[in-house]
């Protein structure tokens, strides 16, 4: 897997973009400046976007998203609870300034539990709500990486205050992860820099009740 990372928008979130076999890549929340990441994705040397993988729908996360589904024609994996909030995404907005941002209607959705064979990877999609609903996050254990979105940071975690934030539900989402992936998985969040589960499970101190 060869990743590249593009640092997007005003809140300076983190775009993934993962070449596979082929030619072939996925690209996983592309939240704002399009032509950045379709230089990327051209950078990387992809000729073939197998598809657009959305961890959760707010805005800083989907905000070029219809511009880069229509570039690439990749289709779109959405999180089946967060569907209205591309279908509309301005009403989802909280703060002025931001935007406008084009809509979308996303063509496949997922919920936790799916096995995705795309670009030459398989991608296990896991239920991780907490910071917003209908949250997940990609795994790819052949690659030993973790696409956590807004769930787990280094040094931090997802936020809470927003509409459908719980923190007794990241904390449940964060644990799974735990769990269930060895600490030498590299995390690739949605904001601030890349770590491993092992580094967050020992220095996080928002995972300190949890370990």
């Amino acid at each position: 897997m060869d990743v590249r990372g593009v640092t997007v928008g005003p809140v300076q979130e983190n775009c993934f973009i993962a070449k596979g076999a082929d030619g072939r890549g996925v690209v996983v929340d592309p939240g704002d400046e399009a032509e950045v990441i379709l230089s990327g994705i051209e950078e990387l040397g992809i000729t073939k976007v197998d598809a657009i993988l959305l961890t959760h729908c707010h805005f800083d996360h989907v905000g070029a998203l219809a511009p880069v589904a229509r570039a690439t024609g990749a289709p779109v994996y959405c999180p089946r609870l967060e569907v209205p909030m591309v279908q509309d995404i301005m009403s989802f907005v909280p703060w002025p300034g931001f935007g406008p941002y084009e809509n979308h209607d996303p063509e496949e959705t997922v919920e936790g539990g799916e096995t995705l064979e795309l670009a030459g990877f398989t991608i296990e999609v896991v239920f991780t709500p907490g910071h917003s609903p209908g949250h997940v996050t990609y795994a790819v254990p052949g690659h030993g990486v973790l696409f956590s979105g807004d769930v787990l940071f280094q040094g931090s975690v997802g936020r809470t205050d927003l509409p459908g934030g719980d923190w007794d539900v990241l904390a449940k989402s964060i644990a799974l992860l735990l769990d269930r992936y060895p600490d030498d998985f590299q995390v690739l969040p949605g904001h601030m820099g890349a770590t491993t589960l092992g580094k967050e499970r020992q220095t996080n101190p928002f995972l300190a009740e949890l370990v």
